[in-house]
Order: C-alpha cells, then sequence, then structure tokens
C-alpha cells in the first residue's frame, strides 16, 4: 500500500538525517529536517479513512511548523517561543486524538491509574524544579508547555488502559519517548550543556512521532476490522 511506502522511506530518510547530524554536519539540518514529518502525513493522508484522520494531520501539520520555526533559533528567541507555541497547540491536538480513540475496555484498575498520574506529576515537578531556576522570562511558557506535554502523556497512558493491542502499546511508548525528546532539549538549553543533544532530540523526536501514527493507525484498522465482523 502506498501509505506504508512513504512510513518505510519516512525510517530510512530518518535514518539517513540522523547519520548526518551524528556525523558533525548539522548545518545540513536546514535542507533536510523540512521534508521529514511531512513523509508521515502522507503516509497518513493515503492511508483508508477514519474518524480521526484530520486530527492526526492537524498534529503532524504544527509539529511540522515547529520543526521548521526552530531552525532558526539562532536568528533570536522568538523564534524558540513561536516554535514552543507550535509544539503547545500540537501537543493539544494530541490529546484531543487519544480523547477520539475507541475505548474497547473501561479503566477499571484504579491503583494502577493513580500510580500513572503519581509518576506523571512528579516528573513534571522534577522538571521544574530543575529548570525553573534557569528560565528567566520564559518561566511561564515552558511551565506551560510541561504541564500540557504532561498531559498528553496522562491521555496516552489512560489509552494504555482502555485500547486494545498492540496500537496502544505503540501510542504509549511513543508519548514517552516525546516527553524524552522535550526533556533534552529543555535540559541542554537551559540547565547544562549534552553532548550530541541534536542527535538524541532528534532521535527520540522521530521515533515518538512515528510510534504515536503507527499506534493510531492500527488501533483504527483493529476498530475497522472489528466494524467488518
Amino acid at each position: 500500500m502506498k501509505n506504508t511506502l512513504f512510513l518505510k522511506i519516512y525510517i530510512f530518510f530518518g535514518l539517513f538525517y540522523l547519520f548526518i547530524l551524528l556525523s558533525g554536519n548539522e548545518s545540513l539540518d536546514v535542507f533536510l529536517k523540512p521534508f521529514l514529518i511531512p513523509l508521515l502525513g502522507v503516509g497518513v493522508y493515503l492511508n483508508e479513512k477514519f474518524p480521526s484522520k484530520k486530527i492526526l494531520l492537524t498534529a503532524l501539520l504544527f509539529s511540522w511548523m515547529g520543526d521548521i520555526v526552530l531552525i532558526f533559533t539562532d536568528k533570536g528567541e522568538i523564534c524558540f517561543i513561536v516554535g514552543l507555541v507550535c509544539f503547545l497547540i500540537s501537543h493539544l491536538v494530541y490529546c484531543l486524538l487519544f480523547s477520539k480513540q475507541i475505548k474497547t475496555r473501561s479503566t477499571n484498575n484504579k491503583i494502577t491509574f493513580g500510580a500513572g498520574i503519581l509518576l506523571i506529576i512528579l516528573y513534571l515537578a522534577g522538571m521544574l524544579a530543575v529548570l525553573i531556576p534557569h528560565l528567566g522570562p520564559l518561566k511561564i511558557p515552558v511551565t506551560v508547555y510541561a504541564s500540557v506535554i504532561s498531559v498528553m502523556l496522562l491521555f496516552a497512558f489512560n489509552g494504555f488502559l482502555v485500547w486494545k493491542k498492540p496500537g496502544k502499546q505503540f501510542i504509549f511508548v511513543g508519548a514517552i519517548v516525546f516527553v524524552m525528546s522535550d526533556s533534552i532539549l529543555a535540559i541542554n538549553k537551559f540547565y547544562a550543556p549534552i553532548e550530541r543533544s541534536s542527535f538524541f532530540i532528534m532521535l527520540t523526536y522521530l521515533v515518538a512521532q512515528y510510534l504515536i501514527v503507527v499506534g493510531i493507525l492500527n488501533l483504527n484498522s483493529t476498530f475497522k476490522k472489528i466494524q467488518e465482523k
């Protein structure tokens, strides 16, 4: 199918891009990075129709916009803020996307759900405790962003408890890796430089986007098969 072809192209192009970063040729970022998320977007667009398809495409669109703007962060802090807003919107759209997926069971394990909430709160509190002293005028926007991505992770965790396999695993792991990517970026920018940070940020980011997309497509493909029986 054409959609799976573009997903495979995304993997190979992503590996090539990561190799370029690892080799130290970060100057090529501006030429290669803009093509990554559109490959995923085309794969989703060519997929069979499903109820939340436009929502997924919207999330990818704002992620792509964020990618483009963040390329030019060396031109001024405004580019970082605009990129932050784009990804903030993307994560909000992902929250909406996750809420629209079909539940195959109810959330009946309150202990597991409560433990998940506690861990996410601890992550958020820990990250903010580390970053806030170094944020200066960006305290509010970064705090809001960290809170939103934590909520996105919570939506994915809730889905992990109520969605069908294997889509739920893809999405939940993708959400975790997305949080890792943003955490590496934040620590590198505001707290302490991380060696080869660009490589690790993009590695986790590309894996996260791929897993979420594949998970959503899998969930909806599985649901269609159930409906056809």
